[in-house]
């Protein structure tokens, strides 16, 4: 008995073995993916080998649809449950549908790429009921291609009857159309949420002087005063309170720049350890500046801030510089300006940047 189970363990071992070999060979020369993705995939979904036509005939099918070698071993990659699906029965609809509706040429295997999900969505009940919620939030069906290209996921949104209710909600305060398609399009699952928390966020976002109509930042603060507990921002503002802000102080912060308490405690005491304690910020720079404490301390601020101060300590720049300007412009203008600019007289500077975390030496 107990050699009949060994003989069946690697009976099965074996036939594993073989399976999975035999799908590596084929997602690598049947559908282009490469060897180490190919074995990835192997380890959660296997071939078929008495149902080869069905697989091969849905990447003939999708070669007829512009879909490319390359589109085809993405899509793959990321669903390879795909190659289980019924061409002409679950696939075919969907792709005419989404033909008819603008995605054509190029468009189609670039949406399937950046989200096969929607492959797996029901054409009736979800596909076709998310395109004609988007409809009125759009000039055209062109934006709305555009929007979906832009944010694949709009397409995987669960619908439910509170997104109804808070679109139409938030059009009777007065929230122009296209500010709540780039709140679906940035934060979907803010309109997700129960409609009465969306009627207390508004609620709360006008009684701290942001309209609807007229304020770009509302759409900002709704989502945070949305996603964030009562009872978290209370903790946020409190840390604020701690490190020597008022209640007052915060709220004109938040006002400025609304994401402030969305952040974790952790972000925002670290942020404010540095630029205090380090850079020796006054508080009133980062009531003005607020958004500095979205920045990367690690990634941004810290390793900036080393290249200044070593400009500064050399004499390479001359009087105060501008804190604001050498946090927020781009990576590659800050390269440009602060670091390639001075490259004959210190070109040490891009080893201090790209070491950011480390301390520096400075030079009289």
């Amino acid at each position: 008995m107990r050699r009949n189970l060994m003989f069946s363990l690697i009976q099965k071992r074996f036939l594993r073995t073989s399976s999975s070999s035999f799908t590596v060979q084929f997602l690598v020369n049947s559908c282009g993916l490469p060897q180490q993705s190919a074995l990835s995939v192997s380890k959660k979904f296997q071939i078929d080998e008495n149902n080869l036509n069905k697989h091969q005939s849905v990447i003939q099918f999708l070669k007829s649809n512009d879909f490319k070698d390359t589109h085809i071993a993405k899509t793959i990659e990321k669903w390879p449950a795909v190659l289980h699906s019924r061409t002409e029965d679950t696939l075919k609809p969907k792709f005419d549908f989404f033909i008819n509706n603008g995605f054509s040429g190029q468009l189609l295997p670039q949406l399937i790429v950046s989200n096969p999900d929607v492959l797996k969505r029901h054409l009736g009940s979800h596909i076709k009921p998310c395109f004609e919620f988007l409809k009125p939030f759009y000039d055209s069906k062109e934006e709305v291609v555009e929007a979906i290209r832009r944010t694949p996921w709009l397409l995987s949104i669960a619908l439910n009857r509170d997104m109804h209710l808070n679109a139409d909600f938030l059009i009777k305060e007065g929230l122009p159309v296209d500010r709540i398609a780039k709140l679906m399009q940035w934060q979907p699952r803010v309109m997700r949420q129960k409609h009465d928390k969306m009627v207390y966020a508004a609620t709360a976002a006008k009684n701290l002087g942001f309209q609807p109509a007229g304020d770009r930042l509302f759409v900002r603060a709704l989502a945070v005063l949305v996603m964030v507990s009562e009872s978290t921002w209370r903790k946020r503002i409190e840390v604020m309170k701690s490190m020597g802000w008022s209640e007052d102080e915060v709220l004109c912060a938040f006002k400025r720049f609304p994401p402030l308490l969305s952040y974790s405690e952790e972000k925002i005491r670290g942020a404010m350890d540095f630029f205090y304690n380090t850079m020796e910020l006054q508080r009133q720079s980062l009531i003005t500046y607020p958004h500095f404490v979205g920045f990367s301390i690690d990634k941004r601020v810290r390793p900036r801030y080393n290249v200044m101060k070593v400009l500064e300590s050399r004499k390479l720049i001359e009087g105060d510089w501008n804190i604001s300007t050498s946090l927020t412009i781009s990576e590659e203008k800050f390269l440009l300006n602060y670091v390639a600019k001075y490259a004959d007289k210190a070109p040490d500077l891009l080893q201090i940047y790209c070491g950011g975390g480390k301390s520096i030496r400075t030079h009289a």
